[in-house]
């Protein structure tokens, strides 16, 4: 009887480096963690601060900031950015609508939150751009989109948020809007596998959103550090980005079954309680 044995791939030690970091970011990230640190409150409190009626009012302005992400990315994320990626700018730029948005609070939300996920997904292809995608396909496009799905990290929710499994189901999304956008050559927000896309990025986006709400209301924050947690905010993102197609760029040079295996035994190193998938 024999065994099937599967010969890990060697990768080069940069390669299992920037993977080390990568799989550090998209596995430990959490956002209302260093909301919290900065803060000098317990994280809990943090959770536990956004106001019901808010929340209900959350999921529709997470979706009206997704779609508005959705278009920007099918029509012009294409664009020639700068050679390397400015996101220092961009993150100032979060700042400021963070500082508005602080002085009149949750109710600025609506506003704010459309103009900061366009300047992150703008932050996110130009760092797309640099791990080597090709921002003139709809699918590197669209997985700038996909990273706003994988910035949560929350062990008392239902939904697995682990990177791969997130990516496994966001990528048939993606995959299967890719092709009705090429195919119709517009965004119809009215159609079936647009809509499921969103809604998905939209069940997970919110988590994130949520806790950046629920720390206006930490007093310790409040309006004079909103700007903060912003650039905080930004800079999450922006770290997943980085990790996300760092992943996508070892996978392209070294084969995505070899660099899953690598990341599934680094993840257990990190996380040894939690099982990753190699298969």
């Amino acid at each position: 009887m024999s065994q099937d044995v599967t010969q890990l791939v060697v990768l080069p030690p940069g390669d299992h480096a920037a993977l080390k970091a990568a799989v550090k970011a998209l596995e430990s990230s959490n956002l209302a963690a260093r909301i919290a640190d900065y803060a000098g409150v317990p994280v809990n409190r943090v959770l536990n601060l956004l106001p019901k009626a808010a929340n209900r009012q959350l999921s529709g302005l997470v979706r009206t900031a997704v779609m508005k992400g959705l278009e920007v990315a099918v029509d012009t994320l294409d664009e020639k950015p700068p050679p390397a990626p400015a996101v220092t700018f961009s993150s100032i730029l979060a700042g400021v609508t963070g500082g508005v948005s602080g002085l009149f609070g949750f109710g600025a939300l609506a506003v704010e939150l459309p103009l900061t996920t366009t300047l992150m997904l703008r932050a996110i292809a130009e760092i797309a751009r640099h791990q080597g995608e090709d921002l003139s396909s709809i699918e590197a496009r669209l997985a700038c989109l996909e990273v706003f799905a994988y910035g949560t990290k929350r062990t008392d929710d239902s939904i697995d948020v682990g990177y791969y499994a997130a990516r496994a189901l966001i990528s048939k999304y993606t995959s299967d809007a890719a092709a009705y956008i090429l195919e119709r050559g517009a965004v119809d927000a009215s159609a079936p596998v647009i809509s499921n896309l969103v809604s998905e990025i939209v069940s997970r986006f919110g988590l994130v959103v949520s806790d950046k709400a629920a720390a206006g209301a930490v007093p310790i924050i409040g309006a004079a550090f909103g700007a903060t947690v912003n650039v905080i905010f930004m800079d999450h993102f922006q770290k997943i980005a980085k990790g996300h197609f760092t992943v996508r760029r070892l996978e392209r040079a070294h084969g995505s079954a070899g660099v899953r295996q690598h990341y599934a035994a680094i993840a257990a190193g990190l996380t040894p309680r939690r099982g990753v998938a190699t298969a």
